[in-house]
């Protein structure tokens, strides 16, 4: 059922979103080039990695410079990128993600190899289900690269708080999870992205 839900309501939402994907592509390429898109692996369900794609809204190679985006402001982000990221656009190409199987709509968002390695045996549970766009966590931490821009260890930070935190939300997900759990997070999702 859930399959479901994400392939017919992802390939809705492409065929609605379609301008949209054509204005940020444009709007990527004329501010900064090639590639429009960024592929980033990812951790996925039963601890694969998968390439998640999104707009590029950084320069070309800044990831090497560090895996966190550390406040609104992160040098490394182009202006247009600053704009996609802040209403959440720089994520809509991830439908392809959720058409073509390896994500969901609702799930834990998922992470970079580096982090997983540190999960416990209890935290390893979210890669009991497939990674999602949208997620209790991301809801939460919505200004997470806020957050971060106010410690003096951004990456100490997240690893000995923020992580264990969105986890604990992930596996609350895990154990809540089922159709209207997915809509009201999705609909709350729409809410946070709209009222900035």
């Amino acid at each position: 059922m859930k399959r479901l839900f994400d392939i017919i309501s992802t390939f809705i939402g492409i065929l609605i979103l379609l301008p949209v994907f054509i204005l940020i592509y444009l709007a990527v390429l004329i501010s900064s080039g090639f590639p429009v898109f960024y592929l980033q692996t990812r951790v996925g369900k039963n601890n694969k990695d998968f390439k998640m794609i999104k707009f590029r809204s950084m320069h070309n190679n800044a990831d090497k410079k560090g895996l966190l985006t550390v406040g609104g402001r992160d040098p490394r982000i182009t202006k247009v990128g600053y704009f996609l990221r802040q209403h959440k656009l720089d994520e809509l190409p991830q439908l392809f993600n959720v058409l073509f199987g390896s994500m969901s709509l609702v799930g834990p968002r998922p992470e970079v190899r580096k982090y997983v390695d540190m999960y416990n045996e209890e935290q390893k549970k979210v890669l009991s289900v497939k990674p999602g766009i949208t997620d209790l966590a991301s809801i939460e931490y919505i200004k997470e690269s806020e957050l971060l821009a106010q410690s003096q260890d951004p990456e100490q930070t997240y690893i000995k708080e923020i992580m264990p935190a969105k986890l604990e939300l992930n596996l609350k997900y895990i154990k809540e999870i089922g159709l209207g759990t997915d809509l009201k997070l999705i609909f709350r999702t729409i809410g946070k992205v709209v009222k900035g």
